[in-house]
C-alpha cells in the first residue's frame, strides 16, 4: 500500500533513530494491518518513522529523543514465550544518484504488495520509510518483517529486519546481520 504522508518531510538523520520494545501505539499517518500465519501484524508509519505489533510484540524504531535506547546493530529477546531477533544497518550512498536508484529499488520491490506499506512525503519523493513482511526462505521460521528509512539530506538508508518466532516453531530461524 502506498500512503502519501500528509505531514511535509522534517530533516531528520539515521544516527537520531531510536528503538523501543513494548511502547503503546502512538499517533499514525497510515497503518496497515494485515495477517500472516494466523498472526495479525499491524504496520504504523510515523511521523519520525515506524512501530509495528506483531503477536505479543511491539516495536518502535524512531525519532524519540530520551525514551528510547539508539538504534542497536542487533538485539534478541523473549517476550511473551515467543523468540524476537533484530538487526539494523545503515547504508550510505557516494551521491544522490546512487542513493535515488537504491530508494526506487524499495519502491519497486514493494509496489502492489498488499502485506507492505510505503510511506512518502510531499514533494521529497526519495524520503521513504517502508515497511513489508518477509517471506519466509526454507527452513526458516516464525514472522518476519523489513524496513527501510530513506533520508535524502545524507544519502543515508537504514534497513532493519525483524523475526519473531513462536515457541512451539524450530528456533533456527536467524536474523541476517544485514538487513
Amino acid at each position: 500500500m502506498l500512503a502519501t504522508l500528509d505531514v511535509p518531510y522534517a530533516d531528520a538523520r539515521a544516527d537520531a533513530l531510536s528503538f523501543a520494545l513494548d511502547l503503546p501505539r502512538m499517533d499514525a499517518l497510515a497503518v496497515l494491518a494485515v495477517e500472516r500465519g494466523g498472526t495479525a501484524v499491524e504496520f504504523r508509519l510515523l511521523g519520525t518513522s515506524h512501530q509495528v505489533f506483531a503477536g505479543p510484540l511491539s516495536e518502535t524504531v524512531a525519532c524519540l529523543p530520551g525514551t528510547a535506547d539508539p538504534l542497536p546493530a542487533g538485539a534478541a529477546r523473549a517476550v511473551g514465550g515467543w523468540t524476537y531477533r533484530f538487526a539494523a544497518s545503515t547504508a550510505v550512498h557516494a551521491d544522490d544518484a546512487a542513493f535515488a536508484a537504491a530508494v526506487e529499488d524499495v519502491r519497486t520491490r514493494l509496489a502492489g504488495r498488499d502485506d507492505a506499506l510505503l510511506g512518502t512525503f510531499p514533494g521529497a519523493r526519495h524520503a521513504v520509510t517502508a515497511l513489508a513482511l518477509e517471506s519466509g526462505g526454507p527452513g526458516s521460521a516464525g514472522l518476519g518483517w523489513r524496513t527501510w528509512h530513506a533520508y535524502p539530506q545524507t544519502r543515508e538508508i537504514v534497513m532493519t529486519r525483524s523475526r519473531l518466532v513462536r515457541p512451539d516453531e524450530p528456533h533456527e530461524a536467524r536474523v541476517s546481520e544485514t538487513p
